[in-house]
Order: C-alpha cells, then sequence, then structure tokens
C-alpha cells in the first residue's frame, strides 16, 4: 500500500487493532525480548536505544505499564525465550512481491508455515535476497497531531535539519520518513523536540507498487490477512496499490 506506513496501513484497512490487540501485545513482546537479546541482556531503555523504541511502540498500541515491565524482567531473566528475525521474499498471485519479517523460537515452523502460507494463496516463496532490491529500508514515525505543540512548517523544518525525507499529513497523524542510517538520529531529535511519536520503526517501503483490479486485489489482502495471522509473523509488506475503490471496500467489510 504505496507510500503509508504499516500504522497507516493498519489503521486504513481495518480497525481490527482492537480486536487484534493480543497479537499486537505479543507483536511487541517479542520486540521487547529482541531488543535486550542483541544488546547482552541489557534491560535498561536508557541505554538500550533498541529496547527503548520497543517501549515506545507498546505505549503506542496502549499496553498496560505493568505488562511492559514484565516483558523486561522476563526478557532479561535466565528463562528468556530464544527468539530470533528471519525474513522470507516471495510472490503472490498477479505479480504482488512480499517480503515477510518474522520473530521466533522455531526456525522449521515458520519456515513450514510461511510456505504453506503461501501455497494456499497461489503464491511461492522466494530465496533470501532475491526480491531485497525491490524495498527501500526506511524509518517511518507516526506522531498524533494533538502532541504537536509547534507550528506543523517549522516542525517539518526541524526534522528535516535532522534527516527527514518525506512527510505525509494525514487528518489525525503526521508521518514523517528518513533513510535507514537516520532512524537514531531522528529519534534523537524528537527526543529533544519533547514529541513521542505513537510508531517508530524501519520498515520496507515498495520502490514500486502494482494496481490490480478490486476482485484481484482482494484476493491479495487476504493473503496479507493470513500472514498477519500467523503468530511468528511481525511485518508484512508488499507491493500492492491502495486504490480509493479497494480502500472503501475494505471499509464497508470492516463496518459489517
Amino acid at each position: 500500500m504505496a507510500g503509508h506506513s504499516k500504522w497507516a496501513n493498519i489503521k486504513h484497512r481495518k480497525g481490527a487493532q482492537d480486536k487484534k490487540r493480543g497479537k499486537q501485545f505479543t507483536r511487541i513482546i517479542k520486540e521487547i525480548n529482541v531488543a535486550i537479546k542483541e544488546s547482552d541482556q541489557n534491560g535498561d531503555p536508557e541505554t538500550n536505544p533498541a529496547l527503548r523504541n520497543a517501549i515506545q511502540n507498546a505505549k503506542g498500541v496502549n499496553m498496560p505499564k505493568d505488562t511492559i515491565e514484565r516483558a523486561i524482567k522476563k526478557a532479561t531473566g535466565a528463562d528468556a525465550d530464544a527468539y530470533e528475525k528471519i525474513s522470507f521474499e516471495g510472490y503472490g498471485p498477479y505479480g504482488i512481491a512480499f517480503f515477510i519479517e518474522c520473530t521466533t523460537d522455531n526456525t522449521n515452523r515458520t519456515v513450514a508455515s510461511v510456505r504453506s502460507i503461501f501455497t494456499r494463496h497461489e503464491g511461492s516463496l522466494g530465496t533470501n535476497g532475491s526480491l531485497e532490491f525491490l524495498f527501500d529500508r526506511k524509518g517511518v514515525f507516526t506522531i498524533e497531531k494533538n502532541t504537536i505543540e509547534i507550528n506543523l512548517e517549522e516542525l517539518q523544518l526541524q526534522l528535516i535539519e535532522a534527516g527527514a525525507t518525506k512527510f505525509e499529513i494525514e487528518s489525525d497523524f503526521v508521518i514523517v520518513y528518513t533513510d535507514f542510517n537516520d532512524f537514531g538520529k531522528m529519534s534523537t531529535a524528537f527526543e529533544e523536540l519533547n514529541i513521542e511519536p505513537k510508531n517508530a520503526e524501519l520498515e520496507r517501503i515498495p520502490v514500486h507498487t502494482k494496481t490490480l483490479p478490486l476482485s484481484e486485489a482482494k484476493d491479495i489482502v487476504r493473503l496479507i490477512e493470513a500472514f498477519e495471522d500467523d503468530d511468528d509473523v511481525q511485518d508484512v509488506y508488499h507491493t500492492l496499490e491502495l486504490t480509493e475503490e479497494l480502500e472503501k471496500e475494505l471499509e464497508l467489510a470492516e463496518a459489517t
């Protein structure tokens, strides 16, 4: 869904955010676990930027403070889950490319599950690295407008100095994009401006997208949702263009 952050995708596609809160919490808990594991069991957000970002994202989905604290305590303990990150690339039907990021404690299970989802939806799993060139790795920050205390134009000017490459202004949100290497610099800029993004992540933005007839696009949406429903899947990126017609159909489906 071209040009939109994953947060915007979820917001536009389905208000199932509340229905899938358990999935969101599981995703964030895994993010906390990996952030601590990859920093030699450092559970201090002051000195672990990845953990600080994971906590920020946890707050963005309204995860209770005690749940966050329990997740940190478990991840720093001797019985911490042994999660690792793995990714998959492949094609869905109609030539739509997919990049799937997972966090798992059982690689064999995850490989089998991802392959099965592709197969059931007439897609195919590719080799690692075969489709990575179709996506740009970008930092994406989503800010609620009501948390911004300075003029939007002034904010944009300050963030451009910190590396912002693109802005999207929506009714309730401002979405800021930055290059992969400027993610940390942009995070610091928001801290200095006393602005706490609702969501901040490194995402894979499609270089080019493909528009499909509505019936075919809905087949792709079903494939996206099948991946999102898998417990090991953290993020789903693809090259489907979110047209106004498709967006209206999804909103209607959500309302029924």
